[in-house]
């Protein structure tokens, strides 16, 4: 789809962002980095899945602002 398009190289970089920001959105129990924090940390699955939830949902939400802010200027 992006070969179609003329893209500069800074508005492809900034669709592997947006894309990649999109990819961590819902990254719950299935994330080996979600076992990580729980297990080393010694925190709850209940209590990590809390603030995992969260930590997750700012940084994809955050990442895509940030593509958003840039691609008004690149």
């Amino acid at each position: 789809m992006l070969s179609d398009g003329h893209y500069s190289q800074p508005q492809l970089a900034l669709v592997i962002v947006a894309i990649s920001a999109g990819s961590i959105f819902a990254s719950h129990v299935n994330d080996g980095g979600f076992w990580m924090v729980s297990t080393y940390f010694g925190i709850s699955e209940r209590d990590t899945l809390a603030s995992w939830t969260v930590l997750e949902s700012v940084l994809s939400v955050v990442g895509f602002g940030v593509v958003c802010a840039l691609s008004a200027v690149v």
